[in-house]
């Protein structure tokens, strides 16, 4: 979604702004802006008086972007706000205040990557957004739901609108309230808050009150924190890294005005102080970076085996049998107390979700639903004070996911968060959370997380057997001396991707595919076909196989039979199972048909080879750890499609990162 930067301090903000952009394009977006200041001030003894006077008169020859428009208030004594935006790329933002020659003019501002919602994709509808005399500008991630009736109501008093967005109407509502109180724009922007439904992260400058910013959220991600050159806000930690580890995080509808001496003031929506706790960011600005890979998804693939053994580490008390959930209050009574599980999730954590029912339900006997999130608080559901919910969200951002958390507590039922974000809404929301450690995601695609994902909802279901009495203590070590094994055999598949990178060429044009698979293996397919239409957007689809004869099957085109460039892409997910004979049946019913079939298979399985030549093996481990191995080279065969296709792997058109809005 949106991404946003805030910075004031005693240094150049434009490049601070810029870099904190170019950080947050992993969340997708179709233009970008920017708003600074036009009085250029510094704290005391902090810009030399020479600099500070060429800052002020060059700031005196920029120009607005938009000229004020009549109506409203008019900041006397202070200049326009100076506004940039561009659609596109940051790139295209950030020539043009090259051109502009705006670099060391400004010391505050607050920049913007947009992805639309209201009105299409133009320098009109992207952000920053003004009120009527543009001393006022505003950026926002989210969804203002009422925006149309006090667009309404503004228009009626006199405001003039020159966008389709709803992030307008609070640049006007903030304008409206100043002049009830001029001076005191905190107070004006609580006001403001209070007029707002839907979900928002905000971030104000107001040309009055020159160093000053204000920042504030309601169901959308923001962090803030202090840095030796001022003070910093932005929708995700990857643009503040540079400046601070130690971050705060507001609660919903609380306010925080960020001064140019890097004091940060915190309110509540009552407008009474208070004081946050500072949240430590421990990983670092290489994470964010490529290192030398071709894209941030196949240095995150590449990554998987650190995530895997991060995820092991510390779980397990080898002298007892047991793994380790700390982070669990849930005594055994409670656990053996529960009547089922009902985990709610989207996208990728969906799929994970699907595996951990899989699991659960085989280890500990216990009834599990997975519920996608947008659906689940619409229709109803059963919930009662014995309901265990388990909500994964990657950003522990995602909007559906956290009504649906909403809707659970209030029901009475136990949650349990998983989620790779450290202080993100979730973690606030649920009554416990467990931390997957995929570190920073940056590609758009999921891919470490949702192996994180994984590999912890596998542990979560052996310990839930464990508490329940249905696991005894061989079965967890030898769990766990499996999943050790993981690590090495990931990095075998890494090491060797000839054979899955052949196979994408020969399915590269192709108008669609199929993803065939039973068991926990048909689970890795749907994971799988994801990836393939959301990078390289190819159609594709996933179905149980046992199920192909049901209709699906008619997608085979006939024409293969005769023609291999006709052939119908199936990619078969054919490791050794309890159902691996069956898995074979099907394969054959589709080359009978004239399909071109992939498989993944076990190494060392010789009759897979009789039925295809497109043949991936990946290493043998227990059927219930399959989806682990098996989803990397789907990973890496979506990958090379895409990139044969000419596609951003990192970010697919229309996507992002976190879906902050439902």
């Amino acid at each position: 979604m949106c991404g946003i930067v805030a910075f004031t301090g005693n240094k150049d903000a434009v490049p601070v702004l810029l870099g904190g952009l170019f950080r947050l394009e992993y969340r997708g977006y179709d233009s970008a802006g920017i708003a600074l200041q036009n009085i250029c001030a510094a704290p005391a003894n902090t810009i030399p008086a020479g600099d500070l006077q060429a800052g002020r008169a060059q700031a005196a020859q920029t120009q607005p972007a938009h000229q004020p428009q009549p109506g409203g208030s008019q900041a006397v004594g202070h200049p326009p706000l100076h506004i940039i935006k561009r659609v596109g790329k940051v790139a295209e933002l950030r020539k043009a205040l090259e051109d502009a020659h705006l670099s060391g003019a400004f010391y505050t501002g607050i920049g913007h990557t947009r992805w639309a919602t209201h009105g299409a994709p133009s320098e009109a509808n992207a952000h920053p957004h003004c009120d009527c005399s543009q001393t006022i500008a505003v950026v926002h991630n989210g969804i203002i739901e009422n925006y149309a009736q006090l667009r309404q109501e503004l228009q009626g008093a006199g405001h003039r609108f020159v966008s389709q967005t709803d992030t307008e109407v609070v640049a006007h509502l903030i304008e409206q309230e100043y002049q009830v109180a001029p001076g005191k724009l905190m107070q004006a922007v609580r006001r403001t808050v209070a007029r707002l439904s839907g979900s928002f992260a905000l971030a104000i400058c107001h040309s009055a009150h020159p160093g000053q910013l204000v920042v504030t959220r309601n169901d959308s991600p923001l962090a803030l924190g202090t840095c030796p050159d001022g003070a910093i806000a932005a929708s995700d930690t990857p643009a503040l890294i540079e400046h601070t580890r130690q971050v705060y995080y507001l609660n919903d509808r609380d306010l925080a005005v960020l001064h140019q001496n890097g004091h940060i003031e915190f309110f509540d929506p009552a407008g009474t102080p208070s004081t946050p706790t500072a949240v430590t960011i421990e990983w670092d600005l290489e994470d964010a970076q490529r290192g030398g890979y071709a894209d941030f998804m196949l240095k995150e693939i590449s990554e998987q085996p650190r995530v895997i053994k991060d995820t092991l580490a510390g779980r397990l008390d080898a002298s007892q049998g047991r793994l380790l959930f700390e982070e669990l209050a849930l005594s055994h009574q409670e656990l053996a107390a529960a009547d089922r599980v009902v985990i709610v999730a989207c996208g990728t954590s969906y799929h994970a979700g699907l595996i951990g029912k899989d699991l659960i339900e085989t280890w500990a006997r216990l009834p599990v639903e997975v519920e996608v999130s947008s659906e689940f608080r619409y229709r109803n559901p059963l919930l009662t004070p014995q309901s265990l919910v388990i909500a994964i969200s990657q950003s522990g951002e995602t909007a559906d996911t956290l009504e649906a958390v909403k809707l659970a507590r209030r029901a009475g039922a136990h949650v349990i968060a998983l989620t790779n974000v450290v202080g993100s809404r979730i973690t606030m929301e649920a009554n416990e959370v467990i931390l997957i450690k995929a570190h920073l995601e940056i590609a758009v695609a999921a891919t470490k997380s949702f192996l994180a994902q994984v590999a912890l909802l596998t542990l979560l279901a052996m310990h839930l057997a464990r508490q329940r009495g249905q696991a005894c203590d061989k079965q967890v070590l030898d769990l766990y001396r499996h999943m050790q094994q993981l690590p090495i055999q990931i990095s075998e598949i890494l090491a060797n991707t000839t054979s899955i990178e052949r196979c994408a060429q020969e399915c590269s044009h192709a108008q669609t595919a199929l993803f065939i698979g039973r068991g926990v293996g048909a689970t890795t397919c749907y994971e799988g076909a994801l990836k393939l239409k959301e990078i390289s957007y190819l159609h594709a689809e996933a179905f149980a196989a046992g199920e192909i004869k049901h209709g699906p099957i008619a997608l085979i085109n006939p024409d293969g039979l005769a023609d291999p460039a006709a052939q119908t892409p199936v990619i078969a997910v054919a490791c050794k199972s309890a159902t691996y004979d069956k898995m074979l049946a099907n394969i054959e019913e589709m080359l009978a048909r004239g399909a071109k079939v992939i498989a993944l298979a076990t190494v060392g399985d010789a009759r897979i080879s009789e039925l295809t030549p497109h043949v991936i093996f990946i290493p043998e481990t227990p059927e219930c750890l399959s989806p682990i191995l098996a989803s990397v080279p789907l990973q890496l065969f979506a990958r090379f499609i895409a990139v044969a296709r000419g596609a951003n792997v990192d970010q697919p058109r229309n996507l992002a990162k976190s879906v902050t809005v439902e």
